[in-house]
């Protein structure tokens, strides 16, 4: 295993909702009545919690973040009438029996709202320098550099704009999965809002360096306001290896280990993921 890795491109999201998505637990609940199936009872539940999930994944947002200070609310409110609800995990579910309903259906769901990305409002600034906005999570290189030949070293930087905890994911051409942070040296995956942190840096000891093969790869930031879910890593010297499948890597980080805010009636945690395509040549 090289201590070396190869990185070469910055990019910088641009609209709001771009890279975030909110986790959330809810529930829903259907009744069988006169004409539905069990399957249809259930089904039914389950669309009433992803519904419910995206409503109160709004809520939150609103309520819990100064996000109204960068959209309007008919935006926000279309932002999230728009939303990807994907569903994580089906935590419990369970018939019962309504006295006025009758027989029915109970689900609890952990789902992922993901709204539909909206522009900012112009001459508001910059959400990673505001504490109370959403989530927000930037990467970039030494000056912004964007091009990187063979040999050179290169310099990564990492904020954001509240306390959060991060995964970070190095792809390379071959599908290998390289998990830069947290590693044997660095273990905390705890970072500081208003905080920026150098990879390498202090305990770290690797060097991003471009070696062949040369070619497009990329780099995946997974941070949330909760700690992320488990992968299954194997230890190669100075880093780990990833032992999943590229596309359930960030299944497994988004099991995150929600709780309940005293007052709140939901599980709800912020979640971002940003891609950095890669590049690099001879």
């Amino acid at each position: 295993m090289k201590n070396y890795i190869s990185i070469t491109l910055f990019i910088l999201v641009t609209g709001l909702f771009a890279a975030q998505s909110v986790i959330i637990e809810a529930t829903g609940t259907a009744s069988m009545g006169d004409t539905k199936s069990k399957k249809e009872t259930m089904d039914e539940a389950k669309a009433n919690a992803k519904r419910n999930a995206s409503e109160n994944a709004s809520t939150f947002i609103s309520s819990e973040t100064t996000v109204r200070d960068y959209v309007t609310e008919k935006d926000l409110l279309e932002a999230f009438s728009q939303a990807v609800v994907k569903v994580l995990e089906e935590l419990k579910g369970e018939w019962f029996k309504d006295e006025m309903m009758g027989e029915s259906y109970k689900i609890t769901l952990k789902v992922e709202v993901t709204p539909k990305e909206i522009a900012s409002k112009p001459g508001k600034g910059d959400m990673i320098d505001s504490p109370t906005a959403p989530l927000t999570v930037k990467l970039w290189t030494d000056k912004n550099q964007t091009e990187f030949k063979a040999g050179e070293k290169i310099s990564l930087f990492m904020k954001g704009n509240k306390p959060f905890f991060a995964r970070v994911v190095y792809v390379q051409n071959d599908g290998t999965q390289v998990q830069i942070l947290p590693n044997p040296f660095r273990k905390d995956n705890y970072f500081n809002g208003g905080t920026v942190y150098a990879l390498p840096s202090g305990t770290d000891k690797y060097e991003l360096t471009v070696n062949p093969p040369f070619g497009a790869e990329k780099i995946v930031v997974y941070a949330s306001t909760a700690e992320l879910g488990d992968v299954k890593v194997e230890n190669a010297d100075v880093l780990y290896v990833i032992g999943e499948k590229p596309e359930d890597t960030g299944v497994k980080t988004r099991g995150i280990k929600i709780t309940k805010k005293e007052g709140k009636n939901s599980k709800t945690a912020e979640f971002v993921e940003q891609v950095l395509e890669i590049k690099t040549f001879k």
